[in-house]
């Protein structure tokens, strides 16, 4: 009884005033029995129906006060041309709207949860979008979102969030820009616990969605290093070079690229089984990213290949939580396509 009572009141197209704001949007899609989808001068977002009133309710009931005699004006009291306030810029979201429903007991469930990218930035951003569950894809998605745009990417049930879920983005400029990187990647992955801590913040809130901030803003390209390895005189003119250089002299040479595939590690790989074989690449890997620091390289390329993405994935975890890294990407590159990845450091 309630939707019908809901799309008795309101429908699809109606004009609404949110009461919170006093501003006026329009219905854009039912929800659910207590939420709307409304649209302000092109930014949708959810509200509860407690939340708006349809206009003419206001106009009715406002009084209208007319004064007996016009009083006279001058020059100086015409209304100024009314200036608009700049919009505030706090940098890109993932944004979660759950979608509940009531089942034979009258206990108020979480069905779904719809997911949006939210881009409150100047930019405009072009954007590869994947969702896996324990490591491996299940939803992918490119796109471009605009400024201070709602983007809705998809619904996921909320049974699958029990599901280690992992949210992974790479954004570049819609406009290139020399002077920014050419991509830009970063995830979010939810634990259950703190879903469900999230979904219980809300309903003691009566708030309509929780978000995770992607980024604040878009990062600066680094300089580009020398393919060849960089000497320590070059280095001394970028970076604070301490006395340690003597212990350095010591070190195996570091390298600029590093190649994991299996048979530039073994001369026999077919002796290896595949967690011997992702083992091996993993340990190399730490390696040379070990070597790249103590010599203070500004960049390391890292060749895993395409494959299944399982050794793409590993690295991308590990330099997550590294302090020395700035960023890394996976983008085209001419001599290695999209199995590569570039770790830029900062010192």
């Amino acid at each position: 009884m309630g939707n019908v009572y809901l799309r008795v009141k309101y429908q699809l197209g109606d004009k609404v005033l949110i009461l919170h704001s006093d501003e006026e949007g329009v219905i854009v899609d039912f929800i659910n029995d207590k939420m709307v989808m409304v649209d302000v001068r092109g930014v949708k977002f959810p509200v509860y129906l407690d939340q708006i009133d349809f206009p003419y309710f206001k106009n009715f009931t406002q009084k209208k006060k007319q004064p007996q005699h016009p009083p006279r004006r001058f020059v100086e009291d015409l209304k100024k041309e009314k200036t608009v306030a700049p919009r505030q810029e706090d940098g890109v979201w993932l944004n979660f709207l759950p979608v509940s429903d009531t089942d034979e007991f009258g206990d108020e469930v979480v069905e779904l949860l719809k997911v949006h990218l939210v881009n409150n930035t100047r930019n405009a951003y072009g954007f590869k979008y994947a969702l896996g569950f324990f490591g491996e894809p299940e939803f992918e998605l490119k796109n471009t979102v605009q400024p201070f745009q709602s983007f809705y990417i998809h619904d996921v049930p909320f049974e699958d969030m029990s599901d280690s879920p992992s949210f992974e983005f790479e954004f570049s400029l819609a406009q290139p820009d020399k002077r920014k990187a050419t991509h830009f990647e970063t995830s979010v992955k939810i634990k259950p616990k703190q879903l469900f801590a999230k979904i219980e913040e809300l309903r003691q809130k009566n708030q309509a969605t929780f978000s995770y901030k992607l980024f604040d803003t878009y990062p600066d390209r680094l300089p580009e290093p020398d393919p060849m390895a960089v000497s320590l005189g070059k280095l001394g003119e970028k970076f604070k070079v301490y006395n340690a250089k003597e212990a350095r002299r010591h070190l195996e040479p570091a390298r600029s690229v590093v190649d994991l595939h299996i048979e530039k590690l073994t001369d026999d790989p077919s002796r290896l089984n595949n967690f011997e074989m992702l083992t091996l690449q993993l340990d190399t890997f730490e390696k040379f990213y070990n070597l790249a620091v103590a010599h203070m390289q500004p960049m390391l390329t890292v060749i895993h290949g395409v494959g299944t993405g399982k050794l793409r994935d590993e690295i991308h975890d590990a330099l997550r939580l590294k302090k020395e890294v700035s960023y890394f990407v996976n983008q085209y590159h001419p001599s290695y396509g999209y199995g590569a990845t570039e770790i830029h450091f900062k010192y």
